[in-house]
């Protein structure tokens, strides 16, 4: 495949000149497509896009127009845009021409999937863009084709995606792949090489090898601009720079630091911090910013730290929709929760505990926020009435645009379309949350301050709130007018609780030991603050897992003497709704689901159904065929006590679709996702979940916040109460019997649960047949 040139450095500038000077002999077409060429080669990447836009208004648009299209919105990020077009695209490349003005490619099918997969890694969704990237490195292979810098592209973004998905040995190969591609020093594809070859080394931490590449770039020399950016003085007009140097500039300083000299390093990040441009490039910011606070803790200097930290948080959370869109120019996406971790540290080593409470809830609600920005193009759960569904529009159109990378003016004050950024996406998430409280904690991940959250609390309640990051372990105590922080640590934890669960699922005595000595570690540093206490306690990582209810505190086990319940995070009291005070009169009631295959079916639990429509007689029952997806969410809305006695499959690998599994029928396949759930609109003051493994969640960066707790908690429900392991049938159907016998007398739901787990152990003392059950919500 052969071209004539490529907009990117001089080249670009070259040829947008000698377009130009043939314009005046072209026809109106040659005019468009040379002033299309013009832009793009000057950066004005908006500009291009509103003319094509403007052009498809008015028709279709042929392969050369929509690629050019394509490209304005991938140098732009409007990743929405983005993907359409080069869906639109790829249906053009099936069934019409091939060529493109732009790059004068002959084909533009690997451009196309370079693109695409770029927008999967910034998206961070890395087994897509590895299958994309794959299918274009193959195209150019079996090509044969000379355009290098594409090559040099595929591999580095395939690279890229392999390290952060986790399969990094295959980002190796693919990088040193990318070291063999035979581009000479002074070719005219050196600096894309060099590029690419520093993103691949970026992502896998081999920071000697950025150096290497960017410093054997002869076309770019990097201390050059550094000197040039700091005096600001080739910055003219309007331009492009931040978007496009700034990452490089950035990555030099990084590898630097972490290679050991630091002292350069820091004169390299602070002479960045200081251009005012800078601020513009907010993916990019937030990392010079935490770079300098890792310096000031270094040097001890923690309030400096602590206010450096703060401010790289105050960008990200200002810039959500933006945050990640340097991510294919650096090759490395900057770990956020580590970001969060670090202010922790340093406000623990200042003694400010209500600001250690602060980032901890922070980080939790950046947790969730980042796995749902992830599933571009899905489908987010649904506003709850139509002011709310054009809050929602509005704030996603907002936030759409504050991602936009534009051209700057030459003060770096503003972007020349006068993009008002992170502002705007404020005053579009305050006005989401006015209309729909629950939405906003998903989209914009705003939390409550400490005394708000006191005022959620009962009296006789103590927080527990734990933040983990490697092996900081840090766990915070809350009451109505005390509060206590301490470092724990967590080296070896995880394997202490594995150990612990694996003792209970084999009946082991030794798990009594374990039970006192996670007691001791876990609750031991603010015990002064939990006697006569009932628990409110927010896990964190690994502690998820762990059934705090069975830990031994000498004298008993933890819920003999106190009621427990649990909650993602603390701010999610602020969307719980009130309780009515009403014992269950009228349940929903699924039980025993037909599968289709007999060694599927739970006896016990359609005996439980049965004993339960019992003692609630008004109850509707549905069991075996009857027990299905459909007939769950048709019925569900209707009750405001719901119970599933049920399959329950947790999905490690992708938690969105771990499910309960009910009967399938001609509308549903009986798979209740939890991303079904969060679509669901429930008016619930409890949903019991008597199923297997209903209460887990997946790990992910930061938190284990998905899972089908927290959808039914979004779906409406006031109260969940689900299992952290596989339960034993007819134990099971005991304990339900007497947990809704004690709600029907009027006991608090955390109350009522206790109570029917305490019932159990005259004849199943050991924890394995009661301490999976746990209560998430306000309990009351």
């Amino acid at each position: 495949m052969k071209r004539a040139a490529r907009p990117t450095g001089l080249a670009r500038a070259l040829l947008a000149g000698a377009l130009l000077a043939l314009a005046p002999c072209g026809a109106a077409l040659a005019d468009r497509g040379t002033e299309q060429v013009a832009l793009a080669a000057t950066g004005r990447f908006d500009e291009l896009e509103r003319q094509l836009e403007a052009q498809a208004a008015r028709g279709r648009l042929d392969t050369p127009d929509l690629h050019a299209l394509c490209y304005a919105h991938s140098k732009t990020k409007r990743y929405a845009k983005l993907m359409a077009c080069l869906d639109r695209l790829a249906l053009n490349l099936q069934t019409g021409g091939r060529h493109t003005r732009l790059f004068a490619l002959e084909d533009a099918t690997p451009a196309m999937q370079i693109m695409r997969a770029e927008a999967l890694v910034e998206l961070g969704q890395y087994a897509d863009a590895v299958a994309v990237a794959t299918r274009a490195g193959d195209w150019l292979r079996q090509d044969d084709s000379d355009d290098l810098d594409m090559v040099c592209n595929a591999l580095a973004v395939l690279s890229m995606a392999h390290t952060l998905g986790g399969a990094r040995d295959k980002g190796l190969a693919a990088a040193r792949a990318l070291e063999q591609v035979p581009v000479g020093m002074l070719s005219a594809y050196a600096s894309d090489k060099a590029m690419a070859l520093a993103r691949a080394r970026m992502a896998l931490g081999d920071y000697a090898g950025v150096i290497a590449a960017l410093e054997g770039d002869r076309v770019f020399a990097v201390n050059m601009f550094l000197d040039k950016f700091a005096s600001g003085s080739f910055i003219t007009g309007v331009n492009n720079w931040a978007w496009v140097e700034l990452p490089r500039a950035f990555m030099m300083a990084k590898a630097l630091l972490e290679t050991g000299r630091t002292e350069q390093a820091r004169r390299g990040f602070e002479r960045l911090l200081a251009a005012p441009h800078a601020r513009q490039n907010g993916g990019v910011y937030w990392l010079l910013l935490a770079e300098r606070g890792r310096l000031a803790l270094r040097d001890k200097d923690y309030a400096g730290a602590l206010a450096a930290f703060t401010q790289a948080i105050e960008v990200v959370e200002a810039q959500r929709a933006s945050i990640n869109t340097e991510a294919t120019k650096i090759g490395f996406v900057g770990d956020k929760q580590a970001l969060y971790a670090q202010a922790i540290a340093s406000a623990m080593l200042l003694g400010e505990s209500a600001r250690v409470y602060d980032f901890m809830e922070r980080a939790k609600s950046r947790a969730l926020v980042d796995l749902l920005a992830a599933r571009s193009g899905e489908a987010l759960p649904r506003a709850r009435t139509e002011a709310a569904r054009e809050a929602l529009e509005s704030y996603r159109r907002a936030a759409d645009e504050a991602a936009a990378q534009l051209p700057l003016s030459p003060r770096g004050t503003e972007a020349v379309a006068g993009n008002r950024g992170g502002a705007d996406v404020a005053a579009r998430a305050q006005e989401l949350r006015r209309q729909d409280p629950a939405l906003a904690s998903l989209v914009s991940g705003d939390s409550l301050q400490l005394d708000e959250v006191r005022a959620y609390m009962a009296p006789d309640e103590v927080l527990l709130e734990y933040h983990m990051y490697g092996e900081q372990l840090v766990v915070m105590a809350v009451t109505g007018d005390e509060v206590a922080a301490a470092t724990i640590g967590s080296a070896g934890l995880d394997n202490e609780i594995r150990r612990f669960r694996r003792q209970i699922n084999e009946q082991d005595e030794a798990a009594l030991a374990s039970a006192a000595a996670l007691y001791t570690r876990l609750l031991g540093p603010v015990k002064s603050l939990l006697a006569g206490r009932n628990l409110v306690l927010v896990p964190h990582g690994i502690l998820h897992y762990l059934p705090f209810g069975a830990l031994h505190d000498g004298a008993g086990y933890l819920v003999a003497s106190r009621s427990l319940r649990y909650l993602p995070s603390a701010s999610v009291h602020k969307y719980l709704r009130p309780q009515r005070q009403q014992a269950p009169d009228r349940m929903l009631i699924l039980g025993n689901p037909d599968l289709g295959r007999a060694e599927l079916d739970l006896p016990s639990a359609g005996q439980e159904a049965a004993m339960l429509g019992a003692l609630v007689p008004a109850s509707k029952i549905l069991t075996r065929a009857a027990a299905s997806e459909t007939a769950f969410k048709q019925s569900a809305p209707g009750y405001r006590y719901l119970h599933v006695a049920a399959h329950g499959q947790f999905k490690g690998d992708s938690p969105l679709n771990s499910r309960l599994v009910l009967a399938p029928d001609g509308a549903n396949d009986g798979s209740l996702t939890v991303g079904e759930i969060y679509a669901l609109r429930l008016d619930a003051d409890l949903v019991t979940l008597s199923a297997c493994e209903t209460g887990l969640t997946k790990a992910m960066n930061g938190d284990d916040l998905i899972g089908m707790t927290r959808g039914f908690l979004y779906a409406g429900s006031s109260n969940i109460v689900a299992s952290l392991w596989p339960v034993d049938d007819v134990a099971t159907a005991e304990l339900m019997k007497q947990f809704y016998h004690n709600l029907k007398a009027g006991q608090s739901k955390k109350e009522a649960l206790r109570g029917a787990q305490r019932s159990l152990w005259p004849r199943y003392a050991h924890p394995l047949f009661w301490g999976a059950f746990y209560l998430t919500g306000d309990g009351s």
